[in-house]
């Protein structure tokens, strides 16, 4: 069989990509030729950020990626129905990375329809990050929620968030993803730089005030904190009131008594249950009864919400870069922000 490309971050930082082995295929596991994966902006490039700040050239290259879409060229052990030639998105850090090809465990892998393109596939893991996070947060029908953030998860959670029946406003402070939000159907957002978001966000939930908010960038959130805690509803006593999800790389200090109100802290992290045991990943089930909502079936419910077009992904895609020039990719992620969302990694399968 070929050798694969692979991207990796190297000692200093710089994404490079590499020519490789395939590995021989586990048990339960299936061989995903990729035609397009997705880098996280977040927790990737963060890794990258740490390197090239810290340089090491004689450090070993890492590989990485966590989401990505092709067919299935080869199986081993019990793959549950899943056939060679059939289309599929996968997940999972260090199994559906940015190469070529991939091998990736049974229940981390999911069939798309011909409705659905390898690119808007290749989104799944980071719209399961924010799919966690919405279940963690437990919005109902009228809410009014705050999404701080409007990178990829930020945007896929106000998106999911307005599925559920709540309404939602979001701030950043990129121009570009406030237009990019309103592309994907969030009306309500403002770029909290230029403009006062509290006072915005106090008129779009009058006379109620925010019952939510969900936290989806990285850094110090002390100050988003204090603007939020004028946001949220507040009881007869004088006790702000609500739930603050954390899903982004964010830090704050939280602290007791009548400081923090009567506020609802709740971290949400990684795609649903399963993800990172290591049994439920290559085909261990748990009893459905008790546990409803499953990396899979998660997974599963956001590629029918791409096929039915309820969830917009295709808005979010600002480049397509071939895996070969992936450095490049690196750098506008890295040093251009600004310009650069959603950046797909294309795989040639004629070289």
């Amino acid at each position: 069989m070929k050798k694969r490309m692979t991207a990796v971050i190297a000692g200093d930082g710089r994404l490079q990509c590499v020519r490789e082995e395939i590995p021989e295929l586990k048990e339960h596991e299936v061989l995903v030729k990729v035609h397009a994966s997705l880098i996280s902006p977040g927790t990737e490039m963060a890794a990258a950020k740490k390197r090239r700040e810290n340089p090491d050239r004689k450090a070993e290259p890492v590989r990485f990626g966590y989401s990505n879409a092709g067919e299935i060229v080869k199986v081993k052990g019990d793959i549950k129905g899943l056939k060679v030639g059939m289309r599929v998105a996968a997940m999972g850090a260090g199994m559906a990375l940015h190469s070529s090809y991939a091998c990736v465990p049974v229940n981390l892998v999911v069939p798309i329809p011909d409705s659905v393109t390898y690119e808007q596939a290749a989104y799944l893991s980071l719209a399961a990050t924010s799919l966690q996070a919405v279940r963690r947060t437990e919005p109902a029908l009228g809410e009014y929620g705050a999404v701080l953030g409007l990178g990829i998860v930020g945007n896929i959670a106000a998106q999911l968030y307005r599925l559920s029946g709540a309404r939602v406003i979001g701030w950043d402070g990129f121009r570009s993803r406030i237009a990019t939000a309103k592309k994907c159907g969030i009306a309500d957002a403002v770029d909290f730089i230029r403009k006062d978001a509290v006072e915005a966000t106090r008129l779009f939930a009058s006379p109620w005030g925010l019952d939510f908010a969900l936290f989806a960038f990285g850094g110090n959130a002390d100050k988003a904190l204090e603007s939020i805690k004028k946001c949220v509803k507040i009881s007869a006593d004088g006790h702000e009131m609500g739930r603050i999800v954390l899903v982004g790389g964010c830090r704050l200090a939280v602290d007791g008594g009548a400081t923090s109100g009567n506020l609802d802290f709740r971290a949400s992290s990684r795609t649903g249950a399963g993800y990172h045991d290591h049994d439920w990943e290559y085909g261990r089930d748990y009893p459905s009864a008790f546990v409803q909502f499953t990396t899979q079936r998660n997974a599963q419910e956001l590629i029918r919400l791409i096929a039915e077009k309820r969830l917009l992904v295709d808005p979010m895609t600002t480049h397509r870069i071939p895996v070969e020039d992936v450095a490049e990719a690196g750098d506008l992620l890295i040093d251009h922000p600004d310009k650069a969302l959603g950046v797909i990694l294309e795989m040639n399968h004629k070289k």
